[in-house]
């Protein structure tokens, strides 16, 4: 099967780039293995217009408007492989369907590395979260909590402070400096050097902390900086160059998305030091239209 473009993700990046394209009439698959990061979440905040809807709602929905346009192709499966072939790229499924497209968009999105700490996993994504700005507001002037991963993490209880009374919990990882102690004082941010040991409460909710000393801290939500990873092996495949972001690797795209590789262009949180769905959905946007453009300004 051959395209234009190939996209290689469904959620909000990829959906979105597939949208230029389709309306620009141009011959669009888009490959969707279905397993988005904010899968463990039950709404995206901050979104214009989407605001406290699930994101599988908000992809269902993204999905039937693509769907009504006839030169884009829904393909529900995983892209394992990426081959260029003189102007074209060959993209390889599970499945052992192989497809072909002049240029190639990945989407496909990164995944968290989460701390070990007992109770945490059945937590994430509702009362064990990272972003203040998607999930801060509905735990407004409740106990909340920062568990420190890094220098990062005094950044982020000094963010969270805005929302709550803010513990940041050393875990024995990151010891603010000085300057950061003062900083964080003076944001009326309390710090805990007695490690979490247990997320406790009825899951999804967290009620109490469990730290290792015996103390209990009550506490309605925790928020984390957990590595990230990027999910699929097409960018190393294809040699794409990457960055090194404050929680990990993504790749390295110009003002257009385009990678260190002719052809291929990356969008959403995989190219991104700062995962957003807003931002996602923007670059998905550029990504898109700069891979038209680029078929008839080669």
């Amino acid at each position: 099967m051959e395209f234009d473009v190939i996209v290689v993700g469904g959620s909000f990046a990829g959906l979105s780039a597939a949208m230029q394209l389709g309306r620009a009439r141009r011959r669009v698959a888009l490959i969707d293995a279905a397993t988005p990061r904010n899968r463990f979440s039950k709404a995206s905040h901050g979104f214009l217009g989407q605001d406290g809807r699930n994101p599988r709602d908000i992809v269902a929905t993204g999905r039937g408007e693509l769907s009504r346009y006839p030169t884009v192709e829904l393909i529900d499966g995983e892209a394992i492989s990426a081959v260029p072939e003189g102007d074209i790229f060959r993209v390889g499924l599970r499945n052992g369907d192989i497809l072909q497209g002049a240029r190639l968009i990945l989407a496909t999105g990164i995944r968290d590395e989460l701390p070990v700490v007992p109770g945490l996993g059945e937590r994430w994504g509702i009362s064990v979260v990272a972003c203040p700005y998607c999930d801060g507001y509905e735990y407004g002037d409740r106990a909340l909590g920062v568990l420190a991963a890094g220098p990062l993490s005094v950044h982020q209880a000094m963010l969270v402070a805005d929302w709550g009374p803010t513990t940041l919990f050393t875990q024995g990882i990151y010891e603010p400096d000085g300057g950061e102690l003062a900083a964080l004082s003076a944001r009326g941010v309390r710090i805990e050097r007695s490690a979490v040991a247990e997320l406790l409460g009825s899951a999804p909710a967290l009620e109490t902390v469990r730290l290792a000393d015996g103390r209990l801290v009550p506490l309605s939500a925790l928020f984390i900086a957990p590595r990230t990873h990027i999910v699929s092996d097409l960018p190393a495949q294809l040699g794409c160059a990457l960055e090194s972001g404050p929680t990990g690797p993504y790749i390295r795209v110009d003002d257009f998305k385009l990678t260190s590789v002719k052809g291929v262009y990356a969008a959403g949180d995989v190219a991104s030091p700062m995962p957003n769905a807003t931002f996602a959905s923007a670059s998905g946007v550029l990504a898109g239209v700069a891979a038209h453009r680029s078929l008839i300004f080669p």
